[in-house]
């Protein structure tokens, strides 16, 4: 499993808006000038992020985004999951239950179900609010 520079964009811009979550609209420009994202690359991002609910947007010259709920209320798996699809390890776990021929005798199933509970288990016990809080330790309240 590889993450992709938007996958890795996507989780660097929604812990810029929770390093920012102050309940004013951030916007693109801000981001990008933070992040060193391109504002074109965040528009894609965006969009994809708008349309699953993890963000909240506002037009007009005082407008931007902010997260649509509170940081330790997102995971990094779901932020994830909406920008890379599926996390799973090999192709043939991508259907539930497995649709593969060799399944039921298969000597390796084991070992990438394994890997991919390991995965999941750990991208879904990691929140934002732990990021904005190991990026920033002296920090003890951070949220509004």
């Amino acid at each position: 499993m590889k993450i992709s520079t938007k996958g890795r964009y996507a989780l660097r811009m929604m812990v810029d808006l929770a390093e920012h979550n102050n309940g004013e609209w951030i916007s693109l420009k801000e981001i990008s000038e933070r992040q060193n994202i391109s504002i074109k690359y965040l528009e894609q991002i965006v969009s994809s992020l708008m349309r699953s609910g993890l963000l909240l947007s506002s037009r007009g010259p005082q407008g931007g985004y902010m997260l649509a709920r509170k940081p330790e209320e997102y995971t990094v798996g779901e932020i994830l999951r909406e920008i890379e699809g599926s996390l799973v390890p090999v192709a043939c776990m991508e259907t539930v239950p497995n649709q593969c021929e060799r399944y039921a005798y298969c000597p390796t199933i084991k070992f990438w179900e394994g890997l991919y509970k390991v995965i999941t288990d750990y991208v879904d016990s990691v929140t934002l609010a732990d990021l904005v809080q190991q990026a920033h330790p002296d920090v003890i309240d951070y949220s509004i």
